[in-house]
């Protein structure tokens, strides 16, 4: 029997599937990064990842053919090299793919993680039979992936798909250098800074208290809760991030006219209120036209979109194909 693996890598854990040459995923299981520990350290994690799948499921080394990697970037999928992961400290400039395929012995592919939710979406998920999808995480940062005449777009210098950082705004400042991005509006950390924010200067008792009176306790599922409960703060902070992101959607809907945004992240499952209000904002500001053709869903797959995107990565080295995109 052959096997492939899929890693989904984050700043705090590490997802690791294996699947069958059908996709069927047979054993799958989730371990901490430690990504404080330097390079090397991880890349042994997600080398010793594989081996337990493949120790779970009775399988040997030479059953493995390829492994596939979604890494926060930016990074060059055609080097296997991680430009910069902010979540990981040192990590500028490493040889990720080439590095983890020492170690395990057979071809390894990496890509950003965005653009393997996407992909996962579209191949196992809510994207299933369609040509042009545009995937959405809103989540502590905000990321994308854009699936387009059937195959996934990364763009001339493989950055394609970085909506978190369309200028919204005048302000504030983003933690990519500008001013106004879209993250910096309508992202988890976004909704928490500004509640922080509020409680610090008085201006929001209820968030405090439910935070035990300490502002820096608030997060954004925090602002959520205090939202659901009827919290007038709370509710403004939420529908003011959601206006954004209707906006932010509707200029990627103008654009590149997708039959469907597929939407994952922690923050699109905060509550009825988000979604509510971005549609509005989203319908109020795109073309006519091009809504009219328009689905938007949660993701299906919920945090797994990373994972299987990676296995699809993986089978596509399996099945011989580059799978470079554009």
């Amino acid at each position: 029997m052959l096997y492939v693996a899929g890693i989904d890598l984050g700043g705090t854990k590490i997802l690791t599937a294996l699947a069958d040459t059908e996709g069927r995923v047979v054993q799958e299981i989730k371990i901490p990064t430690q990504g404080g520990r330097g390079f090397d350290h991880v890349v042994e994690r997600l080398a010793a990842s594989v081996g337990e799948v493949l120790a779970r499921q009775k399988a040997g080394r030479d059953e493995l053919v390829a492994v596939g990697v979604g890494a926060p970037g930016p990074l060059d999928p055609s080097t296997g090299i991680v430009k910069e992961a902010p979540n990981l400290p040192g990590w500028h400039g490493v040889p990720l793919a080439a590095s983890l395929a020492a170690r395990v012995g057979v071809p390894v592919r990496i890509d950003n993680d965005a653009n393997l939710a996407a992909l996962g979406e579209h191949l196992f998920g809510a994207g299933r039979g369609t040509r042009d999808m545009v995937y959405v995480t809103v989540s502590t940062g905000i990321g994308g992936g854009l699936i387009l005449n059937g195959e996934l777009y990364r763009g001339a210098g493989r950055v394609a798909g970085e909506i978190g950082h369309l200028p919204i705004a005048d302000a504030p400042a983003c933690r990519c250098g500008g001013r106004g991005c879209l993250e910096a509006l309508a992202s988890g950390t976004a909704i928490a800074r500004e509640a922080k924010r509020l409680a610090k200067s008085g201006q929001a008792p209820g968030l405090l208290a439910l935070a035990g009176g300490s502002a820096g306790k608030i997060t954004a599922p925090l602002v959520f809760e205090a939202a659901e409960r009827g919290d007038p703060q709370a509710k403004e902070i939420v529908r003011s991030a959601a206006a954004y992101l209707g906006r932010g959607l509707a200029v990627v809907v103008n654009m590149l006219n997708p039959e469907m945004i597929v939407l994952g992240g922690g923050v699109m499952t905060g509550g009825s209120a988000m979604w509510d209000v971005m549609l509005r904002e989203l319908q109020e500001l795109a073309w006519e036209a091009a809504l009219d053709s328009l689905q938007v869903v949660p993701a299906a797959l919920g945090g797994r979109s990373g994972v299987m995107g990676a296995v699809a990565m993986a089978l596509e080295i399996a099945q011989g194909h580059s799978g470079t995109g554009h």
